[in-house]
């Protein structure tokens, strides 16, 4: 959570350079209408993209270690390399075109729209934000109202500030009280014991990780405060480029996509395996463990896996404008479609 956010806020620069490159797009698809466009030419052969992910590989990503591993994307005609974003970050090689999709965040893909640059959003990850403020138990920090007195451990990001102040002021404390330090990219189960009371986390990995450790904490999320911080964390984007010039493209990798989280959704403990194959050096535990907790959450209470709301992408941005983590109005429409999600 602290890298991914670190990444998402800290590169409004490279975005402004994007938004540079983007003058004169056209519009993207909207929520409900995918942009026109010409089908790619049909050759017989594969058609080569990459997928840059987020960070390292987790359980976020194991639908798209399936479909690759089941050969989902074969059947789409789809010759796909996953890779690593290194310095510059995910949402900066697809804006850019140097990869054809990857995984981003809602709160990145807002403020990368903000800043002109074509990043759409094709699908949520995870239907309901299952990120929060984490503690060992021992702290007794079990509500926004606890952090009073305490010292937070993040990465040094306005967004962190406003997060904090926001829940507290929901139960009139006061946020004044709380010591913000940075501890980069350091590990929650070192920086607790030794710098911080408390986190920012995702429960699907790190919490898993805690209770595999035997190291319980209290979990406050984000969503359970307020409907508008319950956005899509993490989603699958491309850009405006593909979606107006190889429609069918993206069609054929959504297909192949939902057909992977499908089949982490019914076999975690297979889907899991797959995850391990593809990164030996993860934890095959905490990686089973992990993916049984997530995998029914990827599709939650929606139609069908990827599907994204309007007033999702309107709530957040809505929060982020009143807390000056924007400089205007997010245009929702233009921001995520759901066409290319299977019928």
């Amino acid at each position: 959570m602290r890298i991914k956010a670190k990444l998402t806020f800290a590169l409004l620069g490279t975005f402004l350079a994007l938004a540079g490159c983007s003058q004169g797009a056209q519009p993207p698809a909207s929520g409900n209408q995918a942009a026109a466009g010409q089908p790619a030419q049909e050759t017989g052969k594969p058609i080569d993209i990459k997928v840059v992910l987020d960070w390292t590989p987790n359980t976020n990503h194991t639908g798209l270690y399936v479909a690759q591993e089941k050969g989902f994307f074969k059947e789409q005609g789809l010759n796909v390399q996953i890779i690593q974003p290194g310095q510059t970050g995910s949402d900066q090689m697809v804006g850019a075109g140097n990869a054809e999709f990857g995984v981003s965040y809602q709160e990145g893909v807002t403020q990368a729209r903000i800043q002109g640059v074509p990043l759409v959003s094709i699908a949520a990850v995870i239907q309901h934000n299952t990120s929060g403020f984490a503690s060992p138990v021992a702290k007794n920090i079990k509500t926004p109202k606890d952090f009073e007195g305490k010292t937070y451990g993040g990465w040094g990001s306005p967004a962190e500030n406003a997060m904090i102040e926001s829940l507290m002021q929901g139960q009139q404390a006061d946020a004044s009280k709380v010591k913000i330090v940075n501890i980069g990219d350091a590990d929650y189960f070192t920086a607790v014991k030794r710098d911080i009371d408390f986190a920012w986390i995702y429960y699907g990995w790190t919490g898993i990780e805690a209770e595999q450790r035997k190291e319980p904490m209290n979990m406050i999320y984000l969503k359970d405060y307020s409907e508008k911080l319950d956005y899509y964390t993490p989603v699958l984007v491309t850009n405006e480029k593909m979606i107006q010039e190889k429609p069918d493209v993206v069609k054929k990798f959504m297909a192949a996509v939902s057909k992977g989280y499908q089949f982490a959704i019914d076999k975690p403990d297979e889907a899991a395996d797959i995850l391990c194959k593809a990164a030996p050096d993860l934890d095959k535990n905490l990686v089973h463990a992990s993916q049984k907790w997530l995998s029914p959450r990827y599709k939650d209470d929606a139609p069908r896996w990827g599907e994204q709301k309007k007033a999702v992408w309107e709530n957040y941005a809505g929060w982020m404008l009143d807390h000056k983590l924007l400089e205007k109005q997010l245009d929702a429409d233009k921001a995520f479609t759901n066409q290319f999600l299977p019928e």
